[in-house]
Order: structure tokens, then C-alpha cells, then sequence
């Protein structure tokens, strides 16, 4: 079972070839390619390779699935006997991503 680390949006992810993942919002249509080149540790299996602190050569592609948003949260404030209460939400964005190929270089 081959896997990687990668990071993309600020965070790290561990991915696999064949699984969707959702990432923070990446430019890109659905239906077209993508590649990730910034890959921290990878394995196939049986050996582990770390990056100092990327792989060199290593990379991993993937297709774009679809766009979308999260769920929605609810941030509310209140200041009590202050007569102040607000009330928002947010949806965060993200690209549904289908990992293909994993390549440790």
C-alpha cells in the first residue's frame, strides 16, 4: 500500500492512490489535472522515504472532481445586559480531488 504526505493549503495530507480527498480550494477546472510537487514523505510499501524537508523528483497527480462548499457553522457573539448579540456563518470552499498516480522519484 503506497501513500504520501503532501502539502497543500497550509496543511499536510496523507493520501493514497485511488481515494477522493478534499482539499482548501485549489484553482482548476473539474475534469482537468492536477500536481502536487511539494511531497513530504512517501512509502511503497515497504520503504519509507522522507524529504528534507520535500522529496526531490517526487510528486503526486491527481484529477479534479468538483468544487463545492463545506457545511455550514454558526459563529455567534453575545456581551450580556449589553444588548449586543450577532450572529454569522461561514462555508468554507474546497476541491474534491482523485488521487491517480504517486511518484517517489
Amino acid at each position: 500500500m503506497s501513500y504520501a504526505i503532501i502539502r497543500t493549503g497550509g496543511k499536510q495530507f496523507r493520501v493514497e492512490s485511488g481515494k477522493k480527498y478534499r482539499f482548501p480550494t485549489i484553482v482548476g477546472e473539474a475534469g482537468g489535472s492536477i500536481e502536487f510537487n511539494d511531497v513530504l514523505l512517501g512509502s511503497d510499501g515497504k520503504n519509507v522515504k522522507t524529504g528534507v524537508p520535500t522529496l526531490s523528483g517526487a510528486k503526486v497527480t491527481g484529477e479534479i472532481v468538483k468544487h463545492g462548499l463545506g457545511d455550514k457553522i454558526i459563529i455567534f457573539k453575545m456581551k450580556r445586559r449589553k444588548n449586543y448579540a450577532k450572529k454569522q456563518g461561514h462555508r468554507q470552499g474546497f476541491t474534491e480531488v482523485q488521487i491517480n498516480d504517486i511518484t517517489l522519484g
